[in-house]
C-alpha cells in the first residue's frame, strides 16, 4: 500500500509529469513553466526539441535524455537524485508524458521507492481528438497505437469490436489509411473521425463513416500525426438468431459456413459479408491473413 501526500514537506525529491504542447506553444501552463524553471533537472525524450520549448521560454535549466532506448539505464541514476533530495521534471516531445509517450516507468520506479510524483495537468492530443470528434465522450477507451503487423492488427481490433465505448486511437499518417480499411473490415461502416495536426495552424477533423473517409482519403492525402476516434459498437440485441456470430472472429465466422454449412469457401465468405454488412473483399483479406 502507498499513501502519497503531494505537497507534505520531505527529505526526498519529488518527480514531476509536465504535459508539453503538442503544437501550439501557448497551450502549456504556468504551472508548467514554473516547475520546468524550478527543478534540478528535466529528464526529456528528446533534449535537442525540449531545448527549443525552453529557449522560446527562456528557461535554463539542465536537460538530461530519458528515452525509449536508454530508459533503463538512466532509471536508476535519476532515482537516486531523487532520494537525494533532487527535483526532477519529465517531459515527453509532445503532451502527457507515459502516454503512448516515455515516462510510465519511471513513474512506477518512484512510486515503488516511496517517492512522490506530481503529475501536472495540460495538452493531450486524445481528449481533444475525442471530444472535437463530436462522438460520444461520456464513457471512452484509450488505446493508443496498434499494432503494425495486419494479423495482429485484425486479432486487436477483433478484441475491441465490441466495446460500446467510445475507442481513441493513434496513428501514423503512412497506415492510416490501411488501419481505417481494417477498421471497417472488422467494426463494419461505424461513425468515426480523423483529428490531426491538433493545435497547429493546419488543424483538422474530418468526420464522417468509415467508408466515406477511405474514399475521401484516395483524394486527399493525410499528412501529420493522427487520432482516430471511432464510434463504440451498439448494445448487443436480444435476437441472438439473427447476431449469432457477433463473438466470432471473420475467420471463425467464414470457417463456421464452411466446416458446419458445407459452402464453398466463395460462399462463405459471401455470406460472411452479408452478414457483418461489409465489403466482401474486406471479409476475404481479413480471412485470408497468413
Amino acid at each position: 500500500m502507498n499513501v502519497q501526500n503531494s505537497f507534505e514537506a520531505s527529505s526526498s525529491g519529488v518527480l514531476y509529469v509536465v504535459p508539453t504542447p503538442i503544437g501550439n506553444l501557448e497551450d502549456i501552463t504556468y504551472r508548467a513553466l514554473s516547475v520546468l524553471q524550478s527543478v534540478t533537472i528535466i529528464a526529456a525524450e528528446d533534449t535537442r526539441h525540449t531545448k527549443k520549448l525552453l529557449n522560446h521560454f527562456d528557461i535554463k535549466t539542465p536537460l538530461i535524455s530519458y528515452h525509449e532506448h536508454n530508459k533503463k539505464e538512466r532509471e536508476e541514476a535519476l532515482i537516486s537524485r531523487l532520494k537525494q533530495g533532487e527535483t526532477i521534471a519529465v517531459v515527453s516531445d509532445a503532451g502527457m508524458p507515459a502516454i503512448s509517450d516515455p515516462g510510465h516507468d519511471l513513474v512506477v520506479a518512484a512510486i515503488q521507492k516511496d517517492l512522490s510524483v506530481v503529475v501536472l495537468p495540460g495538452a493531450n492530443a486524445a481528449l481533444c481528438a475525442l471530444v472535437g470528434s463530436g462522438l460520444p465522450a461520456s464513457a471512452f477507451t484509450f488505446i493508443g497505437f496498434l499494432p503494425r503487423k495486419t494479423k495482429e492488427k485484425v486479432a486487436e481490433l477483433e478484441r475491441l469490436k465490441q466495446h460500446t465505448s467510445t475507442l481513441i486511437f493513434y496513428e501514423s499518417p503512412y497506415r492510416v489509411k490501411d488501419t481505417l480499411s481494417t477498421i471497417e473490415s472488422v467494426f463494419g461502416d461505424r461513425h468515426i473521425a480523423i483529428a490531426r495536426e491538433l493545435t497547429k495552424k493546419y488543424e483538422q477533423f474530418v468526420r464522417g463513416t468509415v467508408r466515406e473517409l477511405v474514399d475521401w482519403m484516395d483524394t486527399h492525402p493525410i499528412k501529420g500525426e493522427c487520432c482516430i476516434v471511432v464510434e463504440g459498437a451498439h448494445e448487443t440485441s436480444n435476437d441472438t438468431e439473427s447476431m449469432w456470430w457477433a463473438s466470432y472472429t471473420i475467420k471463425a465466422h467464414v470457417d463456421h459456413y464452411i466446416v458446419d454449412e458445407q459452402m464453398s469457401s466463395k460462399s462463405a465468405i459471401k455470406q460472411a459479408a452479408l452478414d457483418r454488412n461489409i465489403p466482401k473483399r474486406d471479409v476475404y483479406q481479413a480471412y485470408h491473413i497468413d
